[in-house]
């Protein structure tokens, strides 16, 4: 009998190939997605609207679980997600699957917050080298396109950009593959996980500054542009 588990659910392409996997491994059970939105109703980072991340969950076919916070302090989503977790965990599933790739302190936080209820973190990209998953991604015929790029290191010629072999080779050196870093994001429209492709729309890129909080305490402040896509 297969796990019944569930998956968090980005929206991206790192998400779509994780789930790609997952659908095709015999061992599990795809029961549900889980989606974050901050407050004001968007993925975080992302900027995608919870009617897209509807709109693709239709088209998956598994049902969407989401977590709406009411401001965008860490504490409040943890507690969100807590209470979410337990309702899971009540209906039998104790397995929650991610699609990081090889960032050590997220996979320590999700495994650390899923222990904390009894349940445990799967990752099937973990550790296999980025420059190999997006080439998978797109032989596999999965599109994407960005919807949050690193101003410093991307920035305006690399924002609304469908995530093809030509991207991939233009990205500067420094830059991640599959951008694991935080240097682009992105929204997943179609591919084999989707009965049909994704419609919508782009509004015009703009810019803002993020903080981020490390785990020695210290902010580090980073600058992105993005474009909002909304159904």
């Amino acid at each position: 009998m297969k796990k019944r588990i569930a998956f968090s659910w980005s929206g991206g392409k790192d998400s779509a190939l994780a789930l790609y996997f997952l659908l095709n491994d015999d061992w599990y059970d795809v029961v549900y997605l889980i989606s974050n939105f901050n407050a004001d109703g968007n993925l975080n980072m992302h900027a995608i609207s919870s009617q897209l991340v509807q709109r693709q969950a239709a088209a998956i076919g598994i049902p969407l679980i989401e977590v709406h916070v009411e401001n965008n302090e860490n504490g409040t989503y943890e507690n969100a997600m807590r209470e979410t977790l337990l309702s899971l965990k009540e209906e039998g599933i104790e397995e929650v699957a991610f699609g990081d790739i090889y960032l050590e302190n997220l996979k320590e936080y999700r495994t650390k917050r899923l222990k904390e209820v009894g349940m445990t973190a799967i990752f099937p990209l973990w550790n296999k080298k980025p420059e190999d998953l997006i080439q998978l991604f797109l032989m596999y015929n999965f599109k994407s396109i960005t919807c949050c790029v690193n101003e410093t290191l991307l920035g305006l010629p690399f924002i609304n950009r469908v995530i093809d072999f030509k991207f991939i080779e233009e990205l500067p050196e420094n830059v991640d593959a599959c951008g694991e870093n935080g240097e682009y994001h992105s929204f997943c429209f179609d591919g084999p996980i989707f009965s049909n492709p994704v419609d919508f729309n782009i509004e015009e890129s703009r810019i803002k500054e993020y903080e981020f909080k490390m785990a020695d305490g210290s902010v580090v402040r980073s600058t992105y542009r993005y474009s909002s896509l909304i159904a």
